[in-house]
């Protein structure tokens, strides 16, 4: 098996790439394409000791910004790094591709250059927030579509169920709820009021509206909304766990008397910070695309990529793509299909 990467893309590409490749192909044994400019990755590879491993070169002599336009990788930028290992996939020499780079343009190359799944309108980002029962919620979809329809939405849904039973392992039943403003069924926009009964129609174990603070309470395995919404929740969460953890740390240096009770706590914190590490997750997967895609965080470090990469492999490896269009059959009725 090998995953195409992005070797370019990241705030600290290419070495965190060549070095999270190394480790992935270590562990697994599986390999990689690094898609990048040769003479630089050649020279990474070599110093950091993955010569004699099942990672392969391939050049790109473009790089796609983190602030350029994401029409600009499909339009202008064919010989990017980016967008040559999304073909790589298309033409079938990987069977993933994995980027940190610039995450507009990386689910472009996603949906236009390896391309929808069959039966799948519209890809959609899946993250999964940790939550106070251990086991995390799936929040789809988080940017791919700004704009949807309600059978969109019954999508996502489908697409989160099939994630959490094959990759996540958490439920084998998956309790699947929509965002909305209230719990109530007949609260929310008109998007909301839509998509309801499509989810009461269809056979998954659609248990109702959800509200924000469901995202973090573990009630529920999935929760669908349209990418704006889900893209706002998502930023602001991140930015939230940042801010709440530069305040305990602001007030642990205010007296001595802290600074004794954080030692006393730093085991309880370090497994808190494990939790809420992207790094631990490897990434976010775009569901419902040919090719198993992964899309990782600009700041990924090696750790992160080699999750990523290892992530990619078991969408492979569990044939993701073939129990999705099996629940696509099993769970939803005929007029929601094609």
């Amino acid at each position: 098996m090998y995953i195409a990467l992005d070797a370019m893309g990241g705030d600290l590409a290419p070495h965190v790439n060549v070095k999270g490749a190394i480790l992935f192909s270590k562990e697994t044994g599986h390999g990689v394409y690094l898609v990048g400019k040769q003479d630089i990755l050649e020279k990474l590879l070599e110093e950091y000791g993955g010569e004699n491993l099942p990672i392969q070169i391939v050049h790109a002599e473009e790089t796609v910004g983190m602030d350029e336009p994401p029409s600009i990788v499909i339009r202008k930028k064919k010989n990017s790094s980016m967008y040559i290992a999304a073909k790589l996939v298309r033409e079938g020499k990987a069977q993933a591709f994995v980027s940190a780079g610039n995450t507009g343009a990386a689910m472009a190359v996603s949906k236009f250059i390896v391309g929808a799944a069959p039966g799948i309108e519209r890809p959609g980002i899946a993250v999964a927030f940790p939550t106070k029962k251990g086991k995390p919620t799936v929040l789809i979809d988080v940017g791919a579509n700004v704009d949807c329809r309600p059978r969109h939405l019954v999508y996502f849904a489908v697409m989160g169920h099939t994630y959490v039973k094959e990759i996540l392992k958490t439920s084998d039943n998956p309790k699947i709820g929509i965002l909305s403003i209230g719990e109530e069924e007949g609260k929310g926009n008109e998007l909301v009021k839509d998509t309801y009964p499509l989810l009461k129609m269809s056979k998954l174990n659609f248990v109702g509206n959800a509200e924000g603070r469901d995202i973090f309470t573990g009630d529920f395995d999935v929760i669908v909304c349209d990418g704006f919404v889900g893209n706002v929740v998502l930023k602001t969460s991140e930015s939230l766990g940042m801010i709440i953890l530069d305040m305990i740390k602001q007030e642990v240096q205010k007296s001595f008397i802290s600074k004794i009770g954080a030692l006393l706590m730093l085991p309880a914190l370090k497994r808190f910070k494990k939790k809420a590490d992207f790094a631990e997750y490897g990434g976010a997967p775009l569901l419902g695309t040919k090719g198993s895609c992964i899309i990782t965080h600009g700041r990924a470090d090696e750790r992160a990529i080699k999750n990523a990469l290892k992530v990619a492999t078991e969408f492979v490896e569990t044939h993701f793509n073939e129990k999705l269009s099996e629940n696509i059959e099993k769970l939803l009725p005929a007029e929601l299909k094609g």
